[in-house]
């Protein structure tokens, strides 16, 4: 028989329920446990930590694709703002161009401009005597030979989307700063202890805390090229690493969001920021400490995050074969939700629903191409790390491929009690018939 229109209207819910979307604080379909695993809660302590600091500090914040990293700094940003903070939130992948190397220089800039913008909007626009950052930065420009061009060429709100747009320019930058990068970064610090005076100022509370959550720095990542992720990974590194200090802003509490590799790449980011612990949210554990066995726990919330979504689910997919998607997901939310939606346009005929774990096949095998193919010589490494669930890292000069491999979600991080690291379930039997040759073993 063919699709009903009811049937059809309940799969168009669903699939509309669980687009990608962040979710804002007293969102009904947040679910606590999801995020606050084995009791703890990173914002929380997070948040308290910036109440417990007087001066300026740094949080770091990491986690997974698709573990529900925007999210939960919303979350942070409503419970610093009930505590009595100012709180400037910035999406840097609206300021900056993603996919390439990334270098102190434009990276302050971007951050800058970001922080300029969202003062201005909360402000109202600028005290006597004081600009945005743009025009700032154009007058930064213009003052130095080498960039004079640059300066001369754009008005401050172009070089606002020619960095996150222009390639060409954003490199001109890089390589046209690198002889002024003190003197940029001391303009940059001075702006952000200027910018910080007048919201202050406006919000009549010269003592008040302000905290700036930068967000979206862990979408930093090559562009499908191992040569450009490599040199991107390098690069990040150094700006985390080799310009720490000039990432602690005057009279700021600054949370960055960084990329998962980063503590693979080198450990404890936040120690040479003044001291914070990075703090991450983990993959939903859907499998028991170090095992295959799957946790009925796990899978239960992941069944409650769908059922908040749409409480009809069962109507339209049969409960084991939601639990396989979840365990197909890895437990990745994103890759859940990605693999339902997969599954629900192939409906043709009401006698397809509930959809079966026959039906469901589809969808997995589609995601499992999007991961292929793999290097025989990336295969027995991924072997290593399953049998030990630890990193089975051999050489420091292949840490950019392990963060590969943790950006790409080809190597998943949990967390009971402890970290550990597994292969995404649906590599296993790829990578379980692969018999090492004798240089990979």
């Amino acid at each position: 028989m063919q699709l009903s229109p009811q049937n059809r209207q309940q799969l168009g819910q669903l699939y509309r329920a669980l687009a990608d979307k962040v979710l804002m604080p007293g969102d009904v379909n947040y679910l606590p446990a999801l995020h606050q695993q084995g009791g703890v809660d990173v914002m929380a302590e997070l948040a308290t930590e910036i109440e417990f600091q007087d001066g300026g500090s740094v949080g770091v914040f990491t986690g997974q694709r698709g573990t529900g990293k925007s999210t939960e700094l919303r979350r942070l940003e409503a419970m610093l703002k009930d505590a009595g903070c100012s709180v400037v939130f910035v999406d840097m992948s609206e300021y900056m161009f993603m996919y390439k190397p990334v270098e102190v220089s434009d990276f302050l800039v971007s951050l800058c401009g970001a922080f300029s913008d969202a003062i201005e909007k909360l402000c109202g626009g600028w005290g006597p005597g004081q600009t945005g950052y743009w025009e700032r930065f154009q007058n930064f420009l213009n003052s130095k030979v080498e960039l004079k061009e640059l300066g001369a060429s754009l008005s401050g709100v172009d070089i606002k989307a020619t960095l996150r747009t222009d390639l060409l320019f954003k490199q001109r930058l890089q390589d046209g700063a690198r002889s002024h990068v003190v003197q940029l970064i001391q303009d940059a610090h001075a702006f952000f202890a200027d910018a910080v005076k007048q919201l202050r100022i406006q919000q009549g509370d010269l003592q008040r805390k302000v905290v700036l959550i930068v967000d979206s720095v862990e979408r930093l990542r090559g562009d499908g090229s191992e040569a450009n992720e490599m040199a991107v990974y390098e690069s990040v590194r150094t700006l985390f690493f080799g310009h720490a200090e000039s990432l602690r802003l005057p009279e700021l509490h600054v949370v960055y969001t960084v990329p998962p590799y980063m503590s693979v790449l080198a450990a404890g980011p936040g120690l040479l920021m003044g001291g914070a612990v990075t703090r991450r949210i983990y993959t939903t554990h859907i499998f028991k400490d170090r095992t295959r066995e799957e946790d009925p726990a796990g899978l239960a919330l992941m069944r409650q995050v769908v059922a908040l979504r749409h409480p009809d689910w069962s109507q339209l997919i049969q409960a084991d074969a939601l639990n396989r998607l979840a365990v197909s997901s890895g437990g990745d939310l994103r890759e859940f939700f990605r693999l339902i939606r997969y599954c629900l346009p192939t409906v043709r005929d009401d006698s397809q629903l509930p959809l079966s774990k026959q039906a469901v096949a589809v969808a997995e095998n589609q995601a499992r191409t999007e991961m292929l193919p793999i290097p025989d010589e990336y295969l027995s490494w991924l072997q290593r790390i399953s049998k030990s669930h630890a990193a089975e890292l051999a050489v420091e000069s292949h840490l950019p491929t392990l963060a590969r491999f943790l950006d790409g979600r080809l190597v998943l991080i949990y967390r009971n009690g402890d970290d550990w690291y597994d292969i995404h379930p649906l590599l296993r039997g790829i990578v379980d018939a692969h018999v090492p040759s004798a240089a990979d073993a």
